[in-house]
């Protein structure tokens, strides 16, 4: 038969537990004093309920230009020029899948190219970088000419892929200094590539970044850079921060 402990370690284990039970019946909850407003209740799936739907697979009625796109089996495909969304937008998160063309042709930036333009000025590259060498801060997921993606998570050629962008607005003070930068976390395929990188300003080919001060709320563009991009399911959230009323 196995051997008792002996009554000693009872005693001290039970001694240690009244003295456990003790102490949290003597523990003073915290509270902070903040009276917050109770979070809205949304529907999260397939689209989250309080999202704007963009193109949601039968026109391009929410797109200056978009009526030179191709709309064809919930499909819309990049053509003759750029779309402008005719909301405006600041803090926000954005969903868009996309796929670059299934026949490879070209190579480098020639190859499936396109891109996010958050409020039209800071872009998220969209390209085909399976097996595609280019630039490293102009390859697809990059923040273009400022930051590489950590990682290249790209499918192949033809295969859908999803952006997940989380986008905070750059604020500036009345003589147009940024008082906060803009900044962006960007997910590829459910793979973060950056995390809340905060931009150096806006994204251009042939000059460095630089911030000029503009409205809180511009609209968001897909660039169209002669390659047959296709898109699908584009919805964004409009994001601000919790209400609260401070303790007094």
């Amino acid at each position: 038969m196995p051997r008792s402990l002996p009554g000693r370690f009872v005693i001290a284990a039970v001694v240690m537990a009244s003295v456990c039970f003790v102490r949290a019946a003597y523990v003073t909850e915290y509270i902070s004093g903040i009276t917050w407003d109770e979070p809205k209740v949304i529907q999260p799936d397939p689209v989250p309920s309080d999202a704007i739907v963009l193109f949601g697979g039968t026109d391009m009625s929410e797109w200056s230009g978009g009526e030179n796109w191709d709309v064809k089996d919930g499909i819309a495909t990049a053509q003759k020029n750029g779309i402008t969304s005719k909301r405006n937008f600041g803090d926000c998160q954005l969903h868009v899948e996309w796929a670059s063309p299934e026949k490879v042709e070209g190579s480098g930036q020639g190859r499936g190219n396109s891109g996010i333009y958050l409020m039209g000025k800071y872009e998220v590259q969209i390209l085909d970088s399976f097996d595609n060498k280019t630039y490293f801060d102009g390859q697809c997921g990059a923040v273009y000419k400022q930051r590489p993606p950590m990682v290249n998570a790209c499918r192949k050629p033809g295969e859908w892929q999803s952006y997940d962008i989380l986008f905070t607005a750059p604020r500036f003070d009345d003589s147009g200094k940024v008082t906060k930068p803009a900044a962006v976390t960007v997910l590829q395929n459910g793979v973060v590539l950056h995390n809340h990188f905060e931009l150096l300003g806006g994204t251009f080919y042939d000059r460095p970044p630089a911030y000029e001060k503009h409205s809180d709320k511009l609209p968001i563009h897909i660039q169209f850079h002669g390659n047959p991009v296709r898109f699908r399911n584009i919805w964004v959230r409009e994001l601000a921060d919790l209400p609260f009323k401070p303790k007094e």
